[in-house]
């Protein structure tokens, strides 16, 4: 009877530790190879150059004007919703193709394409995503994400987030997009040489945009480059530094613009007499 006994004990035994060590697909951590893959984000495509490098220029959502610029130092809160499914497959601002299934969102303000960590405040989940389309074009939000990139935090309607671009990977995407050495810092992408005719007037009732920081000292490093275009200088506005190149006439404003958008890679806007026109009205 003992001997019985013991070999249905030993019986037991055997078939739990072959239950216990069967899933040999699985990791030490506990998770499948399928539940780590989910964890992990396509960085070919959130790397990937686009079919162009975007900004655009000042517009408004209602009654508030949105001005869109290079900012490796934002970091926002706000609101952020889901792009509506019905788009996959529209281009997007930069000429991309909306896919729903990737890891990307919309940004008021910021470049296109831009690379940005996104929290969702409710409840601590992050995703880094590929910013490449302006909207929402609502005042409400700050950013609507792809359904893909919802899930990935728990965003099934809207949500508090946190939105941090991620310099070191903005600035590769932006230079392979158009086309130069990739750089690691800021302060490197503000060193490129460039030989426009520079502006002559000393009087003009134009100013040209070229980009707005929160950092004081992004402003300040861009501003020692764009003298090479003109009178450049930081505007203080709030709580930005708006850098612009100043007292142009109308045929030197147009020749800044266009050495900024074939030299630069930017989209400046344009100002007379401190209100905003179309860049392409002189």
């Amino acid at each position: 009877m003992k001997k019985l006994v013991s070999l249905a004990v030993l019986t037991a035994l055997l078939a739990a530790c072959a239950e216990t060590t069967k899933p040999a697909e699985y990791g030490t951590d506990g998770f499948g190879e399928e539940t780590l893959a989910t964890e992990t984000f396509n960085d070919t495509y959130l790397m990937a150059a686009a079919p162009r490098y975007y900004i655009g220029n000042a517009y408004k959502v209602e009654d508030i004007q949105y001005i869109p610029t290079e900012d490796y130092a934002y970091n926002q809160t706000g609101m952020a919703g889901i792009i509506p499914t019905e788009l996959n497959g529209t281009k997007t601002s930069n000429g991309e193709t909306y896919d729903m299934n990737q890891m990307v969102a919309t940004s008021k303000t910021l470049p296109l394409p831009t690379i940005a960590k996104v929290t969702n405040l409710e409840n601590g989940q992050s995703v880094t995503v590929r910013v490449n389309n302006r909207g929402p074009f609502v005042n409400t939000r700050i950013m609507d994400l792809s359904p893909a990139a919802a899930g990935k935090i728990g965003l099934t309607n809207q949500s508090k987030v946190q939105v941090q671009v991620l310099p070191e990977q903005s600035i590769a995407v932006k230079n392979a997009t158009i086309g130069e050495k990739v750089t690691t810092t800021v302060e490197e992408t503000t060193t490129v040489t460039a030989q426009p005719a520079p502006a002559t007037s000393a009087s003009g009732d134009y100013s040209v945009q070229v980009a707005a920081f929160y950092a004081e000292d992004s402003a300040n490093a861009l501003v020692q480059k764009m003298r090479a275009y003109g009178d450049a200088t930081v505007v203080k506005e709030g709580d930005m530094f708006k850098v612009r190149i100043v007292n142009l006439d109308a045929p030197s404003a147009r020749r800044v613009i266009d050495a900024l958008r074939s030299s630069e890679g930017m989209a400046p806007g344009l100002l007379k007499n401190g209100r905003w026109i179309n860049a392409d009205s002189i």
